[in-house]
């Protein structure tokens, strides 16, 4: 098909070069099964016999319905022999159908970092790629620092191309390894390109150190390249590769080129995107194109007003189609739009007295510091408050907490925050004391004990999140603090709740205290 664009991803391999990120043989095998689920045509798996977790990988019984199971490593060593070399037997023996080999396309690197002559460098490309497809098994060159060396020495980097080609290689992927090209030297350098070897037969690879790297890949299809490497959420060394979950749904909803990807499996996207994050156990970009909490998410009030009567005006896809949604915002800046979305998700129905009334009340409270962008349980809270459907579920009569330094019986310096707590709760006094390695953890162990009994579905409250922001820097350590948490239960809810004081220990058991009542309210409506 002229028009397909095949896309190859690196995220197990290339994408576990990330700062911080080590996947282990079940992370990768979750991801790959996913990944082939989603239609992309290569999967690379990682560099069998580089490493333990990458060789037991390559063991295991993975069949893929949609892709190819790729094996990275890189071309011969230098004076070897292609058919006795270590490493490129270990990748033509494994269970890979297809190869991807990393090779010099820049005679600088050939001089400066690998201290070889340029010939022998040629010989170790095209050897490599032979040795492949004499094994029957489908080759892909990438042609590391190929567009820098293209402006240092167009020649070479040429015949390196040429070399893998004239092989047998199926792709020829150019490869942007230091991510500072831009998109119109990636056109230009491609189109180039194209003119020896046929586009069907060109790939990208673009690192994002410009910030450049989806657009330099769509560059690069729009001068004749015919496959995109790239990684989920843009994971990669450095500032990491092109984002094949941006790259997806542009091909396949603002471009003529087709993949394979259905539009129907365009919806798992979202669901990807945050399956990686879950695994790596990393927050999710909330601005995120196309699948960001925020991707949809509509704050000042003229906006919010023009996506009631139609969402097209300020939205350039419908959310759902890449399993989003759309989120009207309730802020100082949201008009009466916002706030009836967001009352009309919660199926409340309110006179225009009761709605500006609330509107005011919403403003008073962010003029205090509060702020209900994603605190929207506490939004949630606040609203049935006030119109009466939620009453407390306890009431507090007061806290203390003690923190200690001191050093423990092995000699190791620690520090244990203790809470006493008082609560009136079903017509009942309970006072509790819990410990915690910090003091909002020891109040919420305190607050717990008080309550399980008569609430035993706090058994399954998890605080998964905590922030703090300084509102008034100027004032130090007397400052205004917001403190936002995030939690979850085993209903698979996720709610974000807010609290505002000069005490970050009252903020903090203010935020405490909407999330406790939020689940609450919903565990007895359920």
């Amino acid at each position: 098909m002229e028009n397909k664009i095949y896309l190859f991803d690196t995220t197990l391999r290339d994408g576990q070069q990330t700062t911080g990120v080590n996947f282990t043989v079940s992370d990768k095998m979750i991801i790959s099964k996913a990944l082939d689920e989603l239609g992309v045509d290569y999967i690379e798996g990682g560099w069998p016999g580089a490493n333990p977790t990458d060789d037991e990988f390559f063991n295991r019984d993975i069949k893929f319905n949609n892709s190819s199971f790729t094996a990275f490593g890189m071309t011969r060593r230098p004076s070897k022999s292609a058919g006795n070399d270590p490493g490129l037997n270990t990748l033509i023996n494994s269970k890979a159908t297809s190869i991807c080999l990393v090779g010099k396309s820049s005679l600088f690197q050939v001089t400066e970092a690998l201290s070889i002559d340029k010939n022998e460098n040629l010989l170790m490309i095209s050897e490599s790629i032979k040795e492949i497809t004499k094994k029957n098994k489908e080759a892909i060159f990438d042609a590391e620092h190929f567009f820098d060396g293209f402006k240092y020495n167009e020649k070479y980097s040429i015949e390196c191309l040429m070399a893998a080609y004239e092989s047998g290689a199926r792709w020829i992927v150019l490869c942007d390894t230091n991510g500072g090209t831009l998109p119109n030297e990636i056109f230009e350098i491609v189109s180039r390109v194209t003119k020896e070897i046929p586009g069907k037969n060109i790939g990208i690879h673009a690192h994002n150190d410009t910030e450049n790297a989806v657009a330099n890949s769509l560059a690069a299809i729009n001068a004749g390249a015919k496959q995109i490497q790239g990684t989920i959420n843009g994971l990669g060394e450095r500032c990491g590769n092109a984002n094949l979950i941006s790259l997806i749904p542009t091909l396949a909803l603002k471009t003529d080129y087709q993949i394979n990807i259905n539009k129907d499996k365009l919806s798992d996207i979202t669901k990807l995107s945050r399956l990686v994050d879950e695994i790596l156990n990393t927050p999710s970009k909330k601005q995120s194109p196309y699948v960001g909490e925020y991707a949809f998410s509509h704050k000042g009030g003229l906006h919010a007003s023009a996506v009631e009567k139609n969402p097209e005006t300020y939205e350039h896809i419908n959310p759902s189609i890449v399993g989003n949604f759309r989120n009207v915002i309730i802020s100082d800046q949201a008009g009466k739009s916002n706030l009836i979305t967001q009352l009309n998700k919660m199926s409340i129905n309110l006179s225009d007295d009761k709605i500006n009334k609330i509107l005011r009340i919403i403003k008073e409270k962010e003029s205090e510091g509060f702020s209900y962008d994603t605190a929207l349980a506490s939004f949630e809270v606040l609203v049935r408050k006030e119109i009466g459907e939620i009453v407390d579920f306890y009431t507090l009569q007061k806290f203390r907490v003690t923190d200690e330094r001191r050093w423990n019986a092995k000699g190791q310096l620690i520090t244990e925050s203790e809470a006493t707590i008082n609560v009136h709760v079903a017509d009942e006094e309970r006072m509790t004391v819990g410990v915690g390695n910090g003091p909002v953890n020891a109040i919420d162990s305190a607050l717990r004990k008080a309550l399980i009994s008569f609430y035993p579905t706090l058994k399954n409250l998890k605080l998964t999140d905590f922030k703090v922001m300084i509102l008034s820097s100027d004032k130090g350590t007397g400052a205004v603090t917001r403190v936002l948490i995030e939690s979850t239960d085993d209903s698979n809810r996720h709610w974000t709740t807010i609290g505002v004081s000069p005490n970050i220990i009252d903020a903090s058991y203010n935020a405490i205290y909407d999330s406790i009542t939020y689940k609450l309210f919903h565990d007895l409506k359920s």
